[in-house]
């Protein structure tokens, strides 16, 4: 079938979908990984590899929506983009990036937890935070490494939407799929999404027959981080990672039924939209995570709140009436 006789796919709803979604994630997941970068780096002590993959992963979280902003302004304005080229290249390529990189950490989570609770003893050779340094120091040298090489070789060619239209970081042409982009999606895709997923959705299930023989609150609290996590992975990751490759051999002629081709489209529109709401649900991971201090629930809005340290327990307070 010639793929130029499919219809044009409507996508109106993109304009209320993303600006919505990248919103919520915006408001909701900005002061809680800011919060947990603060009670990370300066509270939590001393430090673990845990608390290291855990700093890192707010981190990548942080920049994913900080460039929410651009996209919101780009989805509301009908995808017209006027930020220049340079600033579509940057934000979008970090856009992309940092969701391989936070399921990068959540998967370095995983396997520091499923070796702290299946192999014990080798575990407290490995434990060192050094070690998590090291490795955090190398994905993300991996990481800025791709980012700098695929904006430095130029703009990416984009399918023209309209005669005032300048779309960002999509529609791209066949020829881009068929050159870097293809190859830097086909790399990211296997190593980068299907395989941590993967280790995530093997490893954490072993840990937990392993953790439901011991009895105890610690045990619980391993039993939560392992369903938080594997809940962040079902919901937002791997359907986003299952789609993406399906998008990939769309994009590439392999699939070319244009009924499927539009299924896959608008499956592609809502799992992008709801990938960046693990930034939203991993502040939960680090509320279960923390071992050293226990985090009260947030009484009210944080940010009326004040934090105070009492007897290593951090709480949110609300400051004292005057009388």
């Amino acid at each position: 079938m010639n793929l130029s006789n499919c219809n044009e796919t409507s996508s109106q709803y993109q304009y209320n979908l993303f600006p919505l979604v990248y919103s919520v994630a915006l408001v909701l997941g900005l002061p809680g990984n800011l919060v947990a970068l603060f009670v990370f780096i300066f509270k939590v002590i001393p430090r673990t590899s845990s608390s290291v993959y855990i700093i890192n992963l707010a981190l990548a979280d942080t920049a994913i929506l900080l460039t929410l902003p651009f996209r919101i302004h780009y989805h509301l304005n009908h995808k017209k983009w006027i930020f220049g080229d340079m600033a579509c290249r940057v934000t979008g390529t970090l856009l992309y990036a940092n969701i391989y990189i936070s399921i990068c950490f959540m998967t370095c989570i995983c396997v520091d937890r499923y070796m702290a609770a299946v192999h014990p003893h080798r575990y407290l050779r490995l434990k060192n935070p050094r070690n998590a340094v090291v490795v955090s120091v190398a994905l993300w040298a991996v990481l800025c490494g791709a980012i700098l090489n695929f904006i430095l070789m130029g703009p990416l060619e984009s399918q023209q939407v309209g005669p005032s239209g300048s779309t960002c970081f999509e529609n791209f042409t066949k020829k881009e799929w068929s050159g870097r982009l293809g190859h830097y999606s086909a790399f990211s895709l296997v190593f980068c999404s299907l395989l941590p997923s993967v280790i995530i959705l093997v490893c954490y299930p072993l840990a937990m027959r392993r953790i439901s023989r011991i009895q105890g609150r610690t045990s619980r609290k391993a039993q939560m981080i392992i369903l938080t996590v594997l809940a962040i992975t079902l919901l937002c990751f791997l359907p986003y990672h299952v789609v993406h490759l399906l998008h990939l051999l769309r994009r590439m002629g392999a699939i070319r039924d244009c009924t499927i081709r539009a299924a896959i489209y608008h499956a592609r529109q809502v799992t992008l939209a709801l990938v960046s709401l693990n930034t939203c649900l991993d502040p939960l991971l680090y509320h279960v995570t923390s071992k050293h201090c226990k985090w009260n629930p947030l009484r009210g809005l944080w940010l009326w709140g004040r934090a105070r340290r009492a007897v290593c327990v951090y709480t949110v307070s609300y400051a004292a009436t005057p009388r």
